[in-house]
C-alpha cells in the first residue's frame, strides 16, 4: 500500500462511528452467541471441517450478524459479496451469482454471498438463488430478524442451516465497551477518558443486548464532551436522546410489569398511560409485542379467543410498519386487551397437568387411544381397540375414557366466550364420565 493509500484508508477509517471500527477481526475477537461458536458450537464445528454450506442468522439488530459473515469468509477463505434486500433486486442478485460462478469455473476463489435482511426478499427473488445454492456455487449467508422458518421459502430453510442470534449479555457489552476504550488504534483509547464500571455497567444494561447501540452512546459521551472526560450518569443521560437509554434494569421491568398488571386489571386507562411511558423511553416494540401476545393467552383466554387473534395480529403490523406509526396499533390492542372479560383458567390448567407429570404422574396411554395403523399394532398389540369415532356419536362426543384416571384440568369461568365454554363443558363431561364408568367396570 503506497502512502497516499494509506493515508486515504486512514481518513475513511476515521469518518466511521466507532460500531464499524470495532468490528472483530477474527473469530477469536468475536463476542457473543458460544451456543454456536463455542469450542463445541455447530456452527464452529461447520467452520473447522470447511463445510460451511449455506446458512441463515436470526436474531435481533446488533448482535454481530453482519459482523460475523464477513468473518465466515475470512475463516473459509472465500471471497466476500453482500447484497441487501432493502437496496438490490434481482438484477444485483444475478449479477453476483454470474460473477461467483464464473470465478469458480476459472478455478478461482469460492463465494461467501450474504444477503442482508433476506427475508424483505419476495419469494420469486429468494428462488433465484436457489440453483447456485444446490450446485455449489455460492455458500449464501441470510440475515434477518424475522422467523426465517415464516419469512424464508421453505425450499431455501431447508437446504440451510439456521442459527438463531441472542441478545447479547451484560457482560458482553462490558467488554467490548471496556475494550473500545482500550484500543487507541481503531477506538478511543487515545482520549483521555475516566469510566468506572458502574458507568459501564449503565450502558450495557440500557442497550437490550445490542452492541452498535452500546458502542453509540459511548462514542457520543466521549467526543461529545471536552477531555477529560468522566463518564457519570448525568453525561450519559446528556449524550442520548431517549429516556429509556438512562433507565436502570428495575425501571425497565418495572414499567413493563405496571402495564402488564394494569391490563390485567382492566384499566384502559392505566394501560395506555404505561404504554406511552415505554414508548417515550425508546422501548422495544418486538418486547412490548412479546408481552401483549403471552397476556392475551394467560389472563385472557377463552373469556375473549379473540384476543390472542388482535395480539398476533398487532404484532404482525407493528414489524410491518414500525414506529411511528405503529403506536396506533399497541395503543389499539392495549384498551382491547384492557376491557377484555378476563380469565387464566387455560394458564392453570397446563400448569397443573404439568406439575402432575413433573411430580412422576406419567399414565399409560389407553389401549383404546394408541395408534393402529401400523403393521400388527391391532392384530398382535391390541392398539385401538374398543376406540369409539366421536363423529359417529350422539351430538359428537362418545363415551370414551381418554385418560384413565380422573382428574379435572381445566376450569371455566363464569365470564366471556368461557361462560359458554363451561355450559357446553357440562355436557361433554357426563358423557364422557359414562366413559370413564365403563372403562371402571370392564
Amino acid at each position: 500500500m503506497s502512502l497516499f493509500e494509506k493515508m486515504e484508508h486512514d481518513a475513511l477509517q476515521t469518518a466511521q462511528p466507532l460500531a464499524a471500527r470495532m468490528r472483530p477481526q477474527n473469530l477469536d475477537e468475536f463476542v457473543g452467541q458460544q451456543h454456536i461458536l463455542g469450542p463445541d458450537g455447530l456452527l464452529r464445528r461447520l467452520i473447522q471441517s470447511d463445510r460451511l454450506g449455506s446458512i441463515v442468522l436470526y436474531g435481533p439488530p446488533g448482535t454481530g450478524k453482519t459482523t460475523l459473515a464477513r468473518l465466515l469468509a475470512t475463516e473459509t477463505n472465500r471471497q466476500f459479496r453482500e447484497i441487501s434486500a432493502v437496496l438490490h433486486g434481482v438484477k444485483e442478485l444475478r449479477a453476483a451469482l454470474e460473477e461467483a460462478r464464473d470465478e469458480l469455473a476459472s478455478g478461482g476463489t469460492a463465494t461467501l454471498l450474504f444477503i442482508d435482511e433476506i427475508h424483505r426478499f419476495n419469494k420469486a427473488q429468494q428462488d433465484a438463488v436457489m440453483a447456485d445454492v444446490e450446485q455449489g456455487i455460492v455458500s449464501l449467508v441470510g440475515a434477518t430478524t424475522s422467523n426465517p422458518f415464516f419469512a424464508i421459502n421453505a425450499a431455501l430453510v431447508s437446504r440451510s442451516q439456521v442459527f438463531q442470534f441472542e441478545p447479547l449479555s451484560t457482560q458482553d457489552i462490558f467488554s467490548l465497551l471496556q475494550r473500545a476504550l482500550d484500543d487507541p488504534n481503531r477506538g478511543l483509547g487515545s482520549f483521555d477518558v475516566v469510566a468506572s464500571t458502574e458507568s459501564l455497567n449503565s450502558i450495557a444494561k440500557i442497550c437490550d443486548g445490542d452492541a452498535r447501540k452500546a458502542l453509540g452512546i459511548l462514542e457520543i459521551a466521549v467526543l461529545s464532551n471536552q477531555p477529560p472526560v468522566e463518564l457519570t450518569p448525568e453525561v450519559l443521560a446528556k449524550s442520548v436522546t431517549q429516556k429509556s437509554l438512562i433507565q436502570d434494569d428495575d425501571t425497565h421491568y418495572d414499567t413493563a410489569s405496571a402495564l402488564i398488571k394494569s391490563i390485567r386489571g382492566s384499566d384502559p386507562d392505566a394501560g395506555i398511560y404505561w404504554l406511552a411511558r415505554m414508548l417515550e423511553s425508546g422501548e422495544d416494540v418486538r418486547f412490548l409485542c412479546r408481552r401483549l401476545v403471552i397476556l392475551a393467552s394467560e389472563d385472557i383466554g377463552n373469556a375473549d379467543p379473540q384476543a390472542l387473534s388482535l395480539a398476533v395480529a398487532c404484532m404482525q403490523a407493528c414489524e410491518f410498519i414500525g414506529l411511528p406509526e405503529c403506536q396506533l396499533t399497541l395503543a389499539q390492542t392495549v384498551t382491547y386487551l384492557a376491557c377484555a372479560p378476563k380469565s387464566n383458567a387455560a394458564t392453570l390448567a397446563i400448569n397443573a397437568a404439568r406439575n402432575d407429570i413433573r411430580d412422576g404422574r406419567v399414565l399409560p396411554i389407553p389401549v383404546a387411544l394408541r395408534d393402529s395403523h401400523y403393521a400388527a399394532a391391532k392384530s398382535e398389540l391390541g392398539h385401538g381397540a374398543n376406540y369409539q369415532y366421536s363423529h359417529n356419536a350422539d351430538g359428537g362426543i362418545a363415551a370414551q375414557d381418554y385418560l384413565g384416571i380422573e382428574r379435572t384440568y381445566y376450569a371455566p369461568v363464569d365470564r366471556g366466550f368461557e361462560k359458554v365454554l363451561a355450559e357446553r363443558l357440562l355436557e361433554i363431561r357426563s358423557v364422557l364420565q359414562r366413559g370413564k364408568s365403563g372403562s371402571s367396570e370392564s
